[in-house]
């Protein structure tokens, strides 16, 4: 069967009846992957290609025609759909000038019934950073920046593979803070040679910009990195659990509360998209490499888009950008809902597991169970949430609802 969103036979296929039975769809986000940067970061496993020069004029306006091309293709799996958040994810997106933004964000308005006051977050990188650039995205559409910093000390940054300064990720989030209401500030900790009192100066830096929000990342290497291939030295567990602690400590400080395992917000400012990532609701990836979770009334789809940029483009524009998809089974569909919805600090209720999935409770009752019993659950049973333990140890947590 045909893999193009409009061959009716394989519509048809996705609507027929099966085991699963979910009552209503969940929220749908859009996720646009913009795949190129400045330079490949040695602990970067994303899908990013290097563009040293930036993204000159003709590729960038092919690709954003892939993405039309993408999008007008995959509209028959999401008819009607309302859209609560969009995330313009890299690569480093802001390559892009805020003209090409302008002109994704009403490609995607032309085509989608996007809700009122919907969420529209771009990743930004201090490196292609420029006077009022930031205040272009703004007049373009987006609502809420997400400015990778990574750390503010101008060697760590080198060790990085980072391609800007201290000073200018300073003068990044200076001019964010002047553009948005809704920021987001990207630290990375656990990194080499880093000490307790360093990042309490990386802290001391990051939370006197006040951020809304603020994501923090342990640096661990990932395969097929080149860090994987030549690992520095990293901070032991026990130093980067005192880090985390030091972090959590700090921001609750300043209002800013944990509410997933790696973000923390201030009252009204949590990622709409990212929590509908975690609460186990659907989204269409388009781009290179982007990866899409579809519902169905009897089945949730997964899909991956061709990764190479030249690849996906010639593909998207044959109504063929999809390279290849599956049907969750039913006896994975546990551990994906637990994978998500688990990183949320106060968990989700259980009667989200019955709509997300269409599985019974009865396909979980073991797994809470030995989460009740081991002390990784809170033993409610109106909700599943990770206990203050199952929370340090949530992969253990996880994998108890496994197949």
């Amino acid at each position: 069967m045909s893999l193009h969103p409009a061959d009716p036979a394989r519509l048809n296929a996705l609507m027929r009846p099966g085991t699963l039975q979910l009552a209503a769809l969940p929220p749908l986000s859009i996720y646009v992957h913009l795949p190129w940067c400045l330079r490949k970061c040695p602990y970067c496993d994303f899908n990013s290609h290097e563009a040293a020069q930036g993204v000159e004029l003709t590729r960038a306006e092919a690709y954003l025609a892939a993405l039309r091309a993408d999008l007008d293709a995959a509209l028959p799996l999401i008819w009607g759909r309302p859209i609560v958040s969009v995330f313009i994810g890299g690569g480093t997106p802001s390559l892009f000038s805020p003209a090409q933004i302008d002109q994704l964000l009403s490609d995607l308005r032309a085509r989608l019934p996007l809700e009122p006051g919907a969420e529209i977050t771009l990743e930004a990188n201090p490196g292609t950073f420029e006077k009022d650039r930031f205040r272009g995205y703004r007049e373009a559409g987006v609502t809420r920046l997400s400015v990778g910093v990574q750390s503010f000390d101008d060697s760590r940054l080198q060790a990085l593979g980072r391609v800007h300064s201290a000073e200018q990720a300073k003068a990044a989030l200076r001019e964010a803070a002047d553009c948005f209401e809704r920021f987001n500030l990207d630290l990375m900790y656990a990194l080499p040679g880093q000490s307790l009192s360093d990042l309490s100066a990386e802290l001391d830096q990051a939370l006197s910009f006040n951020p809304p929000h603020l994501s923090v990342y342990h640096l661990t290497i990932e395969p097929n990195t080149r860090f994987a291939l030549n690992p520095p030295v990293l901070p032991d567990a026990d130093l980067a659990s005192e880090m985390l602690d030091l972090i959590t400590a700090r921001t609750a400080g300043q209002g800013l509360e944990r509410y997933e395992v790696s973000a923390y917000a201030q009252d009204g400012q949590r990622c709409v998209h990212n929590l509908n990532y975690w609460a186990f609701g659907d989204y269409l990836g388009i781009g290179a490499g982007a990866h899409s979770k579809l519902s169905f009334p009897h089945r949730v789809l997964r899909q991956v888009r061709w990764r190479e940029p030249k690849t996906y483009m010639e593909q998207a524009a044959q109504g063929a950008a999809v390279s290849n998809e599956h049907e969750v089974a039913r006896n994975e569909l546990p551990f994906e809902f637990a994978l998500n919805a688990l990183r949320l600090k106060d968990g989700v209720e259980t009667q989200l597991f019955l709509e997300r999935t269409g599985l019974p409770l009865s396909s979980i009752a073991q797994a809470r169970e030995q989460g009740v019993s081991r002390g990784l659950l809170v033993d409610d049973p109106a909700r599943l949430q990770a206990s203050p333990r199952g929370f340090d140890f949530l992969s253990d947590l996880q994998e108890l609802f496994l197949a």
